[in-house]
């Protein structure tokens, strides 16, 4: 372990010497008594504790006394906390025993150089005295001293602990002064054995030197400061004789007295002894030369006596030459002795030679800035100089060097309070110089001469000059060489005293601070003589009149001119401002009167500048007749009586019309005219406002001369100068002048400025055809006011403003008016008030009238808040405001049509200014004039705010609400919308703009959407809301007929659904909240009534919206229905449950109304699907059931309760009294198809088996009653097959009993373990079956006689044409049947049931084939030079050939026939057994004849398919269409499938073989598998037939088979999204598998390289193996296309240059997708000649492809970012980032390796600014890392290290492991924090560290995680 460190050296906060004698002083009289204490012999302590220790003395105690002399500090340390405890525990009598010893060794411990020991020293020591209390008395003069002297320990806690156990044992201020008293000798004996040690007797240990000479040093300083506490104490005080003392009191007074006497005499030996301390004066170390300091300063104040002849010689020269003395601790005790000596010993200057060695060492400490103690010294200086004699200086050469050295000090004052120091003690000391300039010469008629010298070369010189050149390095410098040869500066004698200047930098607050001083020093002058002051002025006025003249030169600077204004505002503030008015009589006053000609001769802003300022701080009548003193007579007839520096007012207005009015509005080009303006403006007097007022508009406005006789000419310069008048006195009514009056004065309020002259002028300008200039809009927007919401008041009268908005408004209009939207110009229409269309002219040139626009809206920017004026019932006000609108929407709208924006691209900037930004294309002018226009509203729009318009009066807010939203219906209703979805998402923009900024509260919001949604012509389409009541719907009989109108409500419902999506359907059809309704569903469970109306509910537009169900952009389904969802699930008695409730019933009352036009449910036996629902002609059936199957099957919402409620309420209206209601007998099946389920659904129980619910209803038994019944009423019509002859009355029946048994959900390989969703009683099954066996009747079967046995084929053979609507529902009924009653089939049964199956899965196999067949024609008979439409069209019509309704049926099909095969497959299942009357042979066969058949219908798909591919990919995009039309079929085809048996495989396979298309069986698989529009399931199927037997052996082998599952996969990460959650995942699994390096090994089993070949990279032709070649090309195809398909479709028949092929195409997509896997397989190669072989074969044929892609890529991304720029060299492979923030900035540059991705990129750094070198390192380390591991394209790296840097200047900490914030692989951010430390670590990072570590602790804390 180290030694502990010791005590450092006297800090600032060690407490002084007289301080502590202060505290021990008494407070009151000096009579004081002492009490306690009898003075006793000194105790000689013996050599070791051992020798004084006592008998009876507690062993405890005595063993860590003991331990008190050890070496080691820890030791001490826990001794003396023992022994402190154990003084507090022990008695007094005990513990006295030990102070002998305890005082040895309490000695010995001060000395100790560990602070920690030293305290506890002390803690203990008051411990000790707090216990024995008067117990210390005989021991008190051993212990006195060592306790003395450790209250001047250089540790402030130290100290403090030896002053509190003092204070423990003497708590009185006067019980410590005796015992001090009392103690004196041996004190004064302690300190002066003290200071005689030397380092080496410090120590009877082994001390290092170092430690000893701290030691040592600490020893002596703090013995110092003892000796001089002690000696200010004793021999400080006086002593008193009092009348009223007692006699004790003078007895102590006595002894304290012979003390005193008797400390002088020790005093005066140790000062012989220690030789006047000038030894320990030279001591290295500041804390004891400081201590020496004091103590020479005590003996100067109270023991002069001992200072003899010789040794004050010695003496003085040693003090007085203490300047050179440079460490600032010790010049506060320098000071001291140097005043001390020089008061008590005025003659000891002439002791010592003060040329040579005081004042050299002097101007040295000046110069240097003493040195660092500007705050101690220069305060003193004052003091200092009253103390030289004037007999030993050289006269006035004495102040000169002072103020030089001075001045030259102040470069070291950093900080603001060095420097207030610095100019304070300078401003003292050349006042003293001023004051006792009669000390320094020798004639009295030369101290005048001395003091203006002084002021010349020092104040002049010096100070002015130095902030008149504001700092500047070059006069500066310039300046110190002139004054050292006039003062005759001896620096050249002092080598190491000058300071480099050029160092020096001046801050703004130092020049502000000097000219505070210089202002404040002339202000001290003027007070003493303005003789004085003259002699300043006249430099002042020469150098200022030499800068204005230097303004007229180019290469001059204006700032002299403007440090002069800056002084004189100092002036105003040190002088004018407390009633002195020297500054203008003798400095401003005469300054102005030469320099007014110059400033008007070169005519510049600074030099007007200082006029204006002039006039502020003095004022316009006293400056004006300044002006007037030169170059004239100025008769004293001109002022006023009595006041000789007032003009009379009628003289003050004529000289002000006469010589400023004309010269301040003169020249409108000129760079002066801002600044005359000002400083016509600072002219203005209170009592003569309105005349000077009325006198600067006649000349500014002269409208003879503003607007000529030509209509065609404009004064322009003189509308700018009236512009830039006005636009000053906006500012200076509005307060923001620097200096400006009080509001109540006069032209300090719009008011005073409004005057008819300025009402005219902006008339003129805003109907002056050609008032389309800049500075006529700055003119108009400067008088009317309302650039911001405090600055409303308008300089025009009302009238006046509304003629010029009346202009305005005119101008923006004849805009709208030449638009080319129909909408737009319908607005201009509603625009035109009745002002204004008696005014409006024809629109003239479109260009031009662009420019009145943008004219118009930039006055309207500026003064926008200035129509709050008079908008309370002028129509005015909302017809501006709403072409504002207008106009920005217009400007979108052309931004939409003509620049072709996507939509998403939109969505996420609907602002125009971020929309243009946005956009790459060259624009046409009139386009881009119109977007800036938008731009230009949307700024005025966005600065005004919500606050604004909801300030407006009722009425204008009305009409502008009016106006917007009939525009907007206008829009939608008008016009034939194009890129619908993309103007519609900008037409709900606009709604929810004007929502809100113009509804204040919810009813207005509310009034504005009924507004926007009330009624047309062609809207609603289905229902409408009855008047007065919202809530209620009523269903339109007539419905629209032509297109047009229909066009126009899909137009209208598109919009809705954009505002719904934006507003929420809560909002737009609840009204935000929805009142309490008194009716539902499950309060009128008989009998449904429409629930009361709310008062902003809309239900007829939900079931608006719902009936239309599908527009362009969106869908019911996607639009509404979640929204009808949540209501559900807020439950029936909440308000959206009501609300849904009424929907329901709308919907429902629409269903039974349209009924009879419904046709036949076409349901399948399962519930609806979506691709069913969508079947559903009729709109309000459709919205019904899909509402239903939402909240029933799909979200299971409603239950059973639900159900039968609404069931029962639909049965109710089965029957009008005792006529059948055929609507409600037609939409009846397709309600029960959805509610079956939830009224019987099962419950699996513990023991696996499927129960059906307890029901909850009353009625369930009826339920089945009716059930029961409607089988009855089926049996009784006429069998399946002969319906086109039977009664549909009986046909409906059916369709309604079979509704009733559902199967459950289908899709899939779901459907093949599916079990009848009802349980039935034997009473329904039997009925069911008899209706079953009545369609295999002799009569339903032709007559054939079915008693006998027949075989499959004969029975398949029988030739019965049915309708499809027949089959359908026929195959219902077999798929019931077979569901429900299939234990009870008989072979006939079964024999029926597969004959039906077969017969409609050939029939839909045939029309596939048939489809394959006509592609293949097509594409043979197509010519090759034909165009691609031709064979096109064929193809669509061959798609189009396919029946929905046959496919429909097949499905069934399947799904009987996949139920059928599960069951044979369940052994024990008694379904099973029902099959057992088959015959094994029989249904074998059957059984394989359909998967066959399967299997034809799967390859004719695919061949159909491939073939299309071979033509175009959009050929083959048509076949994969028609697949995703029937997705639940060909799922049903892939399970069935994926199950087929192999030798079924194989003869479909053959037939494929045999078939004779120009595509096989192989192709039509690659076909499926890489189909451009894949379904995953038939994918798989075709995956696992080209896995088994015989594709296997016909078409690849086990390594192609692997390399085509590595292609798909390939395929499928090149289509995710980069940085998308789903690709990381996926590349994370690979590199957790392994995967890729495997497959790498692979892939080059299978590239034939030449090893240990490097030199010839590009062999010739014939010296390449045909399989690398191959392997090259497809390598090289690969990352051109990012795709391997065009390997893999010409894969068979395989072989081994095929092979290569697919193994070159995945290594090419390998280095495009996966490059960092690529780069860390290749790096971990052992062999260095196949690396080499690689390293050659990707640099030659792959790198270059990859690079030129890597670049183009990068060059192509790079975004507008105001951080990170990116350029490319792509002939270096190169690739630049600059990332700027802020103050910061690095340049990196990315070198690609020539065969990248193998090797990795270099990363340099080549520029950085404000970066440290560890961030520098950091950044460069981290780009390579994101690079290095970037699986994908180099400029995603890129981005992301970025996003990196900015989120470590956002302040997100860095994962402590990684040192990144986001991860280099999957580019997450620090997530998991330690609950200890709170440092947040990647997971990936954690992970890692824990597995390597074998530890799971923090990294950093070590606490468990």
């Amino acid at each position: 372990m180290g030694r502990p460190k010791g005590d450092g050296n006297r800090s600032k906060t060690r407490p002084s010497s007289s301080s502590l004698a202060a505290s021990l002083l008494p407070s009151g009289s000096a009579n004081v008594g002492f009490g306690g204490f009898i003075g006793s012999s000194r105790l000689e302590f013996p050599q070791s504790t051992e020798e004084i220790t006592p008998p009876d003395v507690d062993g405890e105690v005595a063993q860590h006394l003991k331990r008190l002399g050890r070496k080691d500090p820890i030791t001490k340390l826990k001794a003396l906390t023992s022994l402190c405890t154990l003084f507090k525990q022990k008695e007094g009598q005990e513990i006295v025993q030990i102070v002998p010893q305890w005082a040895f060794e309490y000695k010995k411990l001060l000395y100790d150089n560990n602070r920690e020991v030293r305290r506890a020293t002390h803690e203990a020591m008051t411990s000790l005295v707090a216990t024995i209390g008067r117990g210390l008395a005989p021991h008190l003069k051993s212990l006195m001293g060592p306790w003395w002297f450790s209250q001047f320990d250089p540790v402030p806690e130290i100290s403090q602990a030896a002053r509190k156990s003092l204070q423990a044992a003497f708590p009185a201020q006067e019980k410590r002064l005796e015992a001090l008293f009392l103690c004196t000798s041996d004190v004064f004996l302690y300190l002066d054995e003290n200071l005689k040690l030397t380092p080496q007797a410090m120590s009877d240990k082994a001390v290092p030197k170092d430690e000893l000479v701290e030691m040592h040093q600490r020893v002596i300083s703090s013995s110092l400061l003892a000796l001089a506490t002690l000696i200010d104490i004793i021999l400080g005080m006086k002593f008193q004789r009092s009348d009223t003392e007692s006699a004790t009191s003078e007895r102590k007074n006595s002894a304290k007295a012979k003390a005193a006497v008797a400390a002088a005499a020790i005093v005066e030996t140790m000062f012989t002894t220690h030789k006047r301390f000038l030894e320990i004066l030279k001591s290295p170390s500041p804390g004891v030369r400081s201590a020496t300091y004091t103590v020479l300063g005590s003996f100067i104040k109270h023991v002069p006596h001992v200072f003899g002849e010789g040794d004050m010689k010695v003496i003085s020269s040693t003090i007085l030459g203490s300047f050179q003395e440079k460490d600032p601790t010790c010049h506060s005790s320098m000071w001291d002795a140097i005043l001390l000596l020089c008061k008590r010993f005025p003659e000891c200057w002439s002791l010592c030679a003060v040329n040579k060695n005081v004042l050299p060492r002097f101007w040295s400490f000046l110069r240097h800035g003493c040195y660092g103690s500007q705050q101690i010294s220069y305060p003193i200086l004052i003091t200092f100089l009253d103390c030289i004699p004037t007999k030993v200086l050289a006269g006035d050469k004495f102040l000169l060097d002072l103020f030089q050295n001075l001045w030259t000090g102040r470069s070291t004052c950093y900080s603001s309070a060095d420097r207030m120091a610095f100019f304070k003690a300078f401003r003292e000391c050349f006042l003293w110089g001023i004051t006792h300039a009669s000390r320094y010469v020798k004639r009295e008629d030369d101290v005048t001469k001395f003091q203006l010298l002084l002021i010349e070369r020092v104040l002049f010189m010096l100070l002015w000059r130095e902030y008149f050149s504001g700092g500047n390095q070059v006069e500066r410098d310039g300046l110190v060489g002139s004054i050292n040869g006039l003062i005759g500066n001896n620096r050249d004698q002092n080598p190491e005293s000058p300071l480099d200047m050029r160092n020096i930098k001046q801050s703004q607050s130092y020049i502000q601070d000097l000219g505070n001083y210089v202002a404040q020093i002339l202000s001290d002058i003027f007070r003493k003589g303005h003789i004085m002051l003259d002699a300043f002025c006249v430099s002042f006025q020469r150098d200022c009149l030499e800068a204005i003249k230097q303004l007229g030169c180019p290469e001059k600077s204006t700032k002299h001119v403007e440090q002069i204004i800056s002084f004189m505002w100092l002036l105003e503030k040190q002088a004018v401002q407390k009633g002195e008015n020297w500054p203008l009589v003798y400095l401003v006053g005469p300054l102005l009167s030469e320099s007014f000609p110059l400033i008007k001769s070169v005519d510049l802003p600074a030099a007007v500048k200082l006029l204006s300022v002039a006039v502020a701080i003095f004022g316009a009548r006293s400056v004006v007749p300044w002006f007037l003193s030169y170059g004239r007579e100025v008769s004293h007839k001109l002022f006023v009586d009595g006041e000789d520096s007032k003009l009379k007012p009628e003289v003050f207005l004529q000289i002000f019309e006469d010589d400023f009015v004309l010269w301040c509005l003169h020249g409108g080009d000129s760079s002066s005219l801002s600044a005359r303006l000002d400083f016509l403006l600072s002219l203005l007097e209170d009592t003569l406002f309105y005349d000077q007022w009325r006198r600067i508009l006649v000349h500014a406005t002269n409208l003879e001369d503003l607007s000529q006789t030509d209509s065609n000419s404009l004064d322009v310069d003189r509308v700018g100068v009236l512009a830039l008048l006005m636009e000053k006195v906006r500012r200076r009514t509005g307060n923001k002048e620097f200096g400006c009056e009080s509001s109540d004065s006069k032209g300090y309020l719009p008011e005073h400025f409004q005057h008819e002259l300025l009402d005219s002028a902006a008339v003129c300008v805003s109907r002056h055809p050609l008032g389309i200039y800049p500075s006529c809009a700055r003119f108009l927007g400067a008088v009317l006011g309302g650039s911001a919401e405090d600055d409303h008041i308008s300089l025009l009268s009302r009238n006046s403003l509304i003629i010029v908005f009346e202009e305005l408004q005119k101008k923006l209009i004849s805009l709208l008016m030449i638009s080319s939207f129909t909408w737009s110009k319908y607005a201009s229409s509603l625009l035109m008030y009745r002002e204004t269309k008696d005014s409006l002219e024809n629109p003239r040139l479109p260009i031009r009238v662009l420019d009145m626009a943008k004219f118009a809206l930039e006055v309207l920017e500026s003064s926008f808040f200035c129509l709050k004026n008079f908008d309370e019932s002028c129509e005015l006000v909302p017809c501006l405001l709403a072409t504002t609108f207008f106009i920005k929407w217009e400007s979108s709208m052309m931004t939409l049509h003509n620049l072709n924006i996507s939509l998403e691209s939109y969505r996420d900037k609907v602002d125009i200014e971020d929309l243009v930004s946005t956009l790459a294309v060259v624009v046409p002018d009139n386009i881009r004039a119109m977007i800036d226009l938008g731009e230009s509203t949307h700024a005025i729009h966005s600065k005004i705010g919500v606050r604004f318009w909801r300030s407006l009066s009722l009425y204008s807010i009305q009409q502008l609400r009016n106006i917007l939203i009939a525009t907007i219906r206008f829009a939608l209703f008008s016009e034939d919308v194009y890129e619908t979805d993309k103007v519609f998402i900008v037409y709900s923009e606009w709604v929810v703009e004007i929502l809100g900024l113009l509804s204040r509260d919810h009813d207005e919001e509310q009034a504005m959407l009924g507004h926007l949604l009330s009624q047309s012509d062609c809207w609603p389409l289905w229902v409408e809301p009855l008047d007065g009541e919202p809530a209620a719907v009523r269903l339109k009989i007539e419905h629209l007929c032509t297109d047009m109108q229909i066009s126009r409500h899909h137009q209208f419902v598109a919009f809705v659904d954009k505002l719904v999506s934006r507003l929420g359907a809560s909002k737009l059809i609840g009204g935000s909240f929805l009142e309490n309704q008194s009716s539902s569903l499950s309060d009128a469970p008989v009998e449904l009534v429409p629930s009361p109306s709310a008062c902003y509910l809309r239900i007829w537009l939900a079931v608006e919206i719902l009936c239309t169900w599908k527009w362009q952009g969106d869908s019911a389904s996607g639009s509404l229905l979640p929204f009808f969802t949540e209501c559900a699930r807020r439950g029936k008695s909440s308000s959206e449950g009501k609300l849904l409730d009424s929907i329901l019933i709308a919907l429902l009352d629409g269903a039974l109304l349209h009924g009879a036009s419904i046709p036949l449910c076409s349901f399948n036996v399962w519930p609806a699907s979506d691709e069913d629902v969508d079947k559903i002609q009729d709109p309000f059936l459709r919205v019904l059931v899909s509402l239903l199957l939402t909240l029933f099957i799909k979200n299971s919402i409603w239950g059973k309760a639900d159900a039968y409620v609404f069931l029962e309420y639909l049965l109710n209206k089965l029957f009008i009294g005792s006529a059948l209601n055929k609507c409600c007998l037609r939409i009846l099946p397709y309600i029960l198809n959805v509610l079956m389920i939830p009224l019987h659904m099962k419950h699996t129980m513990s023991d696996g088996t499927n129960r059906e619910l307890p029901s909850d209803s009353p009625n369930e038994g009826w339920l089945q009653c009716s059930v029961s019944d409607w089988l009855q009423k089926s049996l009784t019509a006429s069998p399946i097959t002969l319906w086109p002859t039977g009664q549909p009355e009986l046909e409906e029946w059916v369709q309604v009993a079979l509704s009733c048994y559902p199967l459950g959900p289908t899709g899939g390989t779901s459907a093949l373990n599916l079990d009848s969703s009802r349980d039935v009683s034997h009473e329904e099954k039997k009925l069911l079956l008899n209706l079953f066996r009545k369609q295999r009747s002799d009569k339903a079967l032709g007559g054939r006689d079915t008693a006998v046995k027949v075989s499959l084929d004969i029975c398949y053979s029988m030739e019965n044409p049915l309708s499809l609507a027949v089959q359908m529902t026929l195959a219902k009924l077999l798929t019931v049947s077979v569901g429900y009653c299939s234990d009870e089939f008989d072979e006939d049964d079964w024999i029926f049931v597969l004959s039906q199956l077969r017969r409609w899965i050939e029939a839909i196999v045939v029309a596939l084939e048939e489809m394959a067949e006509t592609v293949d024609y097509a594409l043979q008979s197509t010519p090759a030079s034909d165009n691609s439409a031709g064979f096109l069209e064929k193809l669509e019509i061959a798609a189009q050939d396919l029946d929905s309704s046959s496919i429909n049926i097949a499905k069934i099909a399947l799904f009987i026939f996949s139920r059928i095969c599960g069951l044979t497959k369940t052994e024990g299942d008694k379904f099973a057994k029902s099959l057992e009357s088959l015959r094994t042979a029989m249904w074998e066969n059957i059984r394989d004849r359909v998967f066959e058949d399967v299997l034809r219908m799967f390859f004719a798909t695919g061949v159909a398919e491939s073939i299309a591919s071979s033509y175009a990919e959009q050929a083959a995009s048509i076949v994969a269409s028609t697949r995703h039309a029937h997705l639940s079929f060909w799922e049903l085809v892939s399970a069935t499938v994926v199950n087929s048996p192999h030798h079924a495989n194989k003869v479909a396979v053959r037939s494929a073989e045999l078939w004779g298309l120009s595509k096989g069986p192989i192709s039509s698989l690659y076909a499926i598998l890489f189909s451009s529009k894949p379904i995953s399931s038939l994918q798989f199927a075709a995956y696992h037939i080209l896995s088994t037997a015989p594709i296997q052996q016909l078409a690849i082998t086990k390594e192609a088979n692997y390399f085509v599952s590595w292609s798909l996969l390939l395929t499928y990460l090149e289509s995710l999204p980069s940085l998308s959650p789903a690709r990381e995942r996926l590349i994370q699994y690979l590199q957790d598998s392994g995967s890729p390096s495997t497959i790498l090994d692979y892939l080059f089993l299978h590239i034939p390289l030449k090893l240990g070949s490097s030199n010839n990279l590009k062999k010739r032709e014939s010296d390449t193996s045909i399989e690398t070649t191959r392997a090259t090309s497809a390598a090289k195809e690969a990352i051109r296309t990012s795709s391997s398909f065009f390997v893999v479709k010409s894969l068979w028949p395989v072989g081994p240059e095929e092979v290569s092929s697919l193994a070159g195409a995945i290594y090419g997509l390998m280095l495009r997708l996966l490059p960092a896997f690529v780069r860390s397989w290749f790096t971990s190669l052992r062999d260095r000649s196949l690396s080499s072989a690689i390293e050659i074969f990707t640099k030659t044929w792959c790198s270059p492809d990859l690079l030129s892609d890597e670049l183009s890529q990068i060059k192509g991304v790079v975004v507008a970012d105001e951080n990170l720029s990116i350029s490319v060299n792509k002939s270096n492979y190169e690739v630049t980032a600059i990332y700027k923030k802020e103050e910061a900035g690095m340049d990196l540059v990315i070198r690609l390796p020539s065969c990248y991705p193998l090797r990795p990129v270099d990363v340099d750094c080549t520029r950085i600014l404000g970066i440290s070198e560890t961030r520098q390192r950091k950044w460069m380390l981290s780009m390579a890392a994101f690079v290095r591991n970037q699986n994908g394209a180099l400029a995603e790296a890129i981005h992301i290290w970025k996003s990196n840097v900015d989120k470590e200047f956002q302040g997100v900490e860095e994962c402590p492991i990684c040192y990144s914030i986001i991860h280099t692989t999957n580019h997450g951010l620090p997530r998991l924090a330690c609950k200890t430390c709170k440092h947040k670590f990647h997971s990936a990072c954690l992970y890692k560290w824990f597995s390597t570590s074998h530890k799971s602790t923090c990294p950093l804390c070590q606490t468990p995680f």
